[in-house]
């Protein structure tokens, strides 16, 4: 029983952090384009969209993290929770060497 609950945490850790990649990769998207969708914006506008957008990136990252492991926090599951997190962390440091490695090599 313990060895299936530590599978599924593993595998929720993984649809976590693969959910934090595909965002990442939107937010990445309209970075890279976003100069030929929205033009060049030589104004305050510009940096202020930029820093709101931080700001939205940070809850929403934060929401696809933490929100379950707060939910088993406080379901007295504190253990699962930790793993939990720590699972989602290495896959997103996981995620994070393949693209490192795919930038150095394209």
């Amino acid at each position: 029983m313990l060895k299936e609950f530590t599978s599924s945490i593993k595998n929720l850790g993984f649809i976590q952090a693969l959910g934090v990649l595909v965002y990442c990769s939107l937010v990445g998207l309209l970075m890279w384009k976003g100069s030929m969708i929205f033009g060049n914006t030589p104004n305050f506008f510009g940096p202020v969209a930029v820093l709101l957008l931080l700001s939205v990136s940070v809850m929403i990252c934060g929401a696809l993290v933490f929100y379950k492991p707060y939910k088993l926090f406080f379901a007295d599951k504190k253990r699962e929770a930790v793993d939990l997190v720590l699972f989602t962390t290495l896959w997103l440091f996981v995620f994070f060497l393949l693209f490192l490695i795919i930038a150095a090599l394209t």
